[in-house]
């Protein structure tokens, strides 16, 4: 089957296969024609990719429980204890917020600079706050996303007001308004899904995994 195919199967996106694949963590043959030819065994090997992923298990440790180097049991464990790690950071962020409240500071009498130092105090200890700089690019990638198929959708209905307008003026043959028309709602139509998969993907994140490993 073909990788659209597997999307649909799957529910991941064409992007996240093709980094799957880089990392070998899928192995795919190749048919005489060139193209990648998957089959069920790809397509359930996604599926364990993408419950791992889902559990938030790291790539390498992906990597080392395919190639036998560890056991699900103890990938598990390692993630189970994670986990636990990360409550005690949420703990002590929630007991930050707390404090704050429980000083009842308004946003007057806020003194960032302080607050920032205990902050940076509390990451050097471990504790993970938001991450400023990946949320604002998410944001500007979806904003790029949404105004560039925004700048082409008026562009195509500009060129259909001009047409309508020329016709009117001197009316052309109906097959031809057809012919136009069609396009320009096939147009629209791609323009619009291709906005939804790529903010899709801004949202999952899995471009900034790439990053990551």
């Amino acid at each position: 089957m073909r990788i659209k195919q597997v999307e649909e199967l799957v529910g991941i996106t064409k992007k996240n296969i093709r980094f799957y694949e880089d990392q070998h963590l899928l192995i795919v043959a190749r048919a005489e024609n060139g193209y990648r030819e998957y089959g069920l065994e790809e397509v359930k090997r996604l599926k364990e990719i993408k419950f791992f992923r889902k559990l938030n298990i790291s790539i390498e440790h992906i990597q080392a429980l395919f190639e036998g180097e560890e056991t699900l049991e103890h990938c598990l464990k390692i993630h189970s204890f994670k986990l636990e790690e990360q409550k005690e950071r949420v703990r002590r962020m929630q007991d930050f917020c707390e404090r704050l409240i429980e000083e009842k500071i308004s946003l007057a009498t806020l003194n960032a600079d302080l607050c920032l130092e205990q902050m940076e105090q509390m990451e050097k200890e471990g504790v993970e706050f938001m991450d400023v700089h990946k949320n604002d690019v998410h944001r500007k990638k979806k904003r790029g996303a949404i105004l560039g198929a925004l700048a082409v959708i008026v562009f195509i209905g500009s060129m259909l007001c001009i047409i309508a307008e020329g016709n009117r003026l001197d009316p052309a043959p109906l097959g031809v308004l057809i012919f136009f028309g069609g396009f320009a709602v096939l147009v629209i139509i791609g323009v619009t899904i291709a906005l939804v998969g790529r903010l899709k993907e801004i949202q999952g994140g899995e471009e900034d995994e790439a990053g990551k490993y």
